[in-house]
């Protein structure tokens, strides 16, 4: 039964996680690039300023006393709190030991044009939100797809189906990779780097350990006490945890990239020639490319989540009326978390130890002895600290923080498409639902459930991208309407929402932003 499972789940991934799946999520980046004229870029300075330039400013990072909705930088934060997970630390390492060094360039340029879907579906979400039975903002791609793609001539069905599609997905990945694929990396690099051998010499069950079992009684308390406190509990967590996670390893990469400064710019050079050169290791000619360059895709993908609509969900949230603001942030989210944190990543690995030597082998795509895509990064980082194991310790915290607080983002996700589903009223259950997941990521051994997870995840991608390319019109619009105002300074009308009532209220209230 489970083989059969196996196999199914195994060919679904493979067409969604496949060529046409990337196809299609780099094509709508691509796509939503161009259309805005390459905002990403050509707005650089205005987003930047909007975003990163705006940190002190009360408006942006203080407590919105609004119900129901969070600061700009709270959205931010707890939306970089799903994302950034294993992903960015295991994840990187999987696709340079698969792809060569080059998967890292094909990772940059899936960042680049995800800027731009991320930024797509945030505007979108934030045009179609709405106000929930509790008073609270609700939005997310089920909302565009309903009510936007919904109302196109003959879509109305089509629109409906795909709403509940994506909130099913979304549920589904939210007990996977948003809780039990998690925990299970926590579990694992803890035990290891933390051993204690008095609790791990106890098997409870098959070969799981007393030592794993309170690991995740532990994770699964933390989660309940955070989680079921609603948004705003996850919310006052992750702008606290999310940016000193963030420095800390970005800071601790720097310290070994420094140390291993002489292999900084054949490192670079390794990335840019490997993505067209790949290594023989990896195939070399064509074949070698297609491997870096999907590779490359779709981890960058799995970490900052352009395309699967999951961000959106939270960034609805935002008490900023404009819905180009807050895309805005959307921008930046992928940015720091793909540009900065994963090629922070990328550089230890490729630079501990040489590129012909160390945790990895350039050259050869051989990983040292003793070593896994898994443990490299913690390999790489003992290479320079290795009294006392301090290298593998420190990733083994990083990987809990990463993985911990995208297990609060994900709650969030998932309970947004249970409201979808099922009301307002009843989301606490899902709440007490999704913390009783977490225990079974401690104990579970099998990568299968891993496996049906990332597929869950993966097709929440596809409602979601054909409502972003459907509402293309719409979001230049959007972004038009912004420009005129804001940069180019004319006196026009804004476009702020899909509902007259949210429309008016929202010009009443924007010039107090």
């Amino acid at each position: 039964m489970l083989d059969k499972i196996a196999e199914i789940n195994g060919a679904v991934n493979g067409v969604v996680w496949g060529i046409p799946g990337l196809v299609l999520l780099i094509g709508t980046g691509i796509l939503m690039t161009l259309v805005t004229k390459v905002f990403q870029v050509s707005r650089l300075g205005h987003w930047w300023k909007k975003t990163i330039g705006s940190l002190f400013k009360k408006d942006v990072i203080g407590h919105s006393k609004e119900k129901g909705s969070i600061s700009p930088f709270q959205a931010l934060c707890t939306a970089l709190a799903a994302t950034v997970g294993t992903g960015n630390i295991a994840g990187v390492a999987a696709a340079i030991c698969i792809g060569g060094a080059g998967a890292v360039f094909w990772m940059w340029v899936a960042a680049f044009f995800g800027m731009m879907t991320n930024y797509s579906e945030n505007v979108l979400g934030m045009y179609f939100r709405r106000k929930n039975p509790k008073g609270e903002w609700s939005g997310g791609a089920m909302y565009y797809l309903k009510d936007g793609l919904g109302r196109k001539k003959g879509c109305k069905w089509i629109g409906t189906v795909l709403a509940v599609l994506f909130s099913i997905f979304t549920m589904l990945a939210s007990f996977g990779i948003g809780s039990m694929g998690q925990v299970n990396k926590i579990v694992a690099n803890v035990a290891v780097a933390f051993e204690v051998k008095s609790l791990s010499s106890i098997m409870v069950f098959g070969n799981v350990s007393l030592y794993n079992v309170i690991i995740g009684v532990v994770i699964m308390v933390l989660t309940a006490l955070i989680t079921l406190g609603g948004l705003k509990r996850i919310a006052n967590v992750a702008e606290k945890i999310v940016p000193f996670m963030v420095v800390l390893f970005v800071a601790g990469s720097l310290v070994i990239i420094g140390i291993n400064y002489n292999a900084i710019i054949p490192a670079f050079k390794a990335i840019f020639v490997n993505a067209f050169k790949p290594e023989a290791f990896v195939g070399g000619g064509i074949g070698g490319v297609i491997v870096a360059m999907t590779n490359g895709f779709k981890r960058g993908v799995f970490s900052n989540e352009a395309g699967l609509g999951s961000s959106v969900m939270v960034h609805s949230n935002s008490n900023v009326k404009e819905p180009v603001k807050q895309g805005m942030w959307g921008i930046f989210e992928v940015f720091a978390d793909t540009m900065v944190v994963c090629t922070m990543t990328a550089l230890v690995v490729l630079t501990s130890g040489g590129l012909a030597g160390g945790a990895f082998n350039v050259e050869t795509g051989e990983i040292a002895a003793g070593l896994t895509d898994a443990t490299l990064v913690g390999g790489a980082f003992n290479y320079v600290f290795q009294w006392g194991n301090i290298g593998q310790r420190f990733i083994a915290i990083a990987m809990f923080l990463f993985a911990f607080t995208t297990v609060l983002g994900w709650s969030h996700y998932g309970s947004k498409a249970w409201e979808y589903l099922f009301g307002a009223k009843t989301t606490y259950i899902f709440r007490i639902i999704h913390v009783c997941t977490i225990i079974f990521g401690a104990v579970l051994s099998s990568s299968l459930a891993w496996d049906i997870s990332d597929t869950f995840n993966g097709l929440m991608m596809i409602p979601n991208l054909i409502g972003v390319v459907v509402l293309c019109p719409l979001v230049v619009k959007i972004t038009k309407s912004y420009v005129d105002r804001k940069i180019k300074g004319k006196d026009l009308k804004p476009v702020l929402s899909y509902d007259p009532d949210i429309q008016a209220e929202a010009e009443a209230n924007l010039d107090a932003e």
